[in-house]
């Protein structure tokens, strides 16, 4: 699903802001994404949802390399990610409801199931009172979770969330990574970025672990190809990968 090779990243004639950066993530898999402020995580990010090019280093989306894909093929790889940004980057002059349907309606989808879907979605997150809001009039916390629904509503193959619980109680911040987890449960990758690290222990799920532009630590599936790890049970411990993905740590 998603594979980093030896990815190295600048801006302008800065120094590397990542460094070496490898790692492979299977379909169905969910990480956390962690490390201090300035480590690299929303870069990482930004790679991931093709919003720049790596300096060097390869990168593999959906099994295709991204130096070779032309560039008109680009917005159809990225209507199959869906992302949760920092800054929300939602639309003031639409409604709570209107920018939640919205990629539902550019899709072409039928109003009637449009209606019922963001709906739902904007109850589970708890904005079932403020669908017809204007975003001016919500908090930051709601806002986030408006983005969260919007990032969720065309249950994309790969789901990239930064910091999607910076702004919420602990409540709602466990209630949102529930609903990931129903994502993930049928089939969307998801890498989710948080200094969280209460949540992270909680949920369990493995962590990509990064610290001034390099990966400490890496639990991702590993295998050259980003092929899905062996299936085979084994009795699980407090904190042991719930999505059957294989543990390997690399340091250095």
């Amino acid at each position: 699903m998603v594979r980093f090779e030896n990815v190295g990243l600048r801006y302008g004639l800065g120094p590397e802001v990542l460094q070496d950066v490898s790692f492979s993530l299977a379909p169905a898999s969910y990480h956390f994404l962690v490390g201090p402020s300035g480590a690299g995580k929303s870069s990482l990010l930004r790679l991931m949802y093709l919003a720049m090019k790596p300096s060097r280093g390869l990168i593999s989306l959906f099994g295709r390399n991204m130096a070779t894909t032309p560039r008109e093929e680009l917005p159809g790889l990225r209507r199959r990610i869906g992302v949760v940004f920092q800054d929300y980057r939602l639309l003031n002059h639409l409604s709570a409801f209107d920018n939640v349907a919205l990629p539902l309606r550019v899709a072409g989808g039928r109003e009637r199931d449009i209606q019922k879907h963001v709906e739902e979605l904007l109850s589970w997150v708890g904005l079932g009172d403020h669908m017809n809001a204007s975003l001016p009039t919500l908090s930051g916390g709601q806002q986030q979770r408006v983005s969260i629904a919007r990032a969720v509503i065309t249950k994309p193959q790969l789901l990239l969330a930064d910091e999607p619980t910076g702004n919420v109680d602990d409540r709602i911040a466990l209630r949102l990574m529930h609903l990931f987890e129903e994502l993930n449960k049928l089939g969307t990758t998801i890498i989710t970025a948080t200094h969280n690290e209460s949540l992270v222990k909680r949920l369990g799920h493995p962590c990509l672990r990064l610290d001034n532009g390099r990966l400490l630590s890496d639990q991702s599936d590993g295998s050259a190809d980003g092929a899905p790890p062996s299936r085979r049970r084994r009795r699980k411990g407090k904190g042991d990968d719930q999505s059957g993905l294989s543990r390997r740590t690399e340091v250095g």
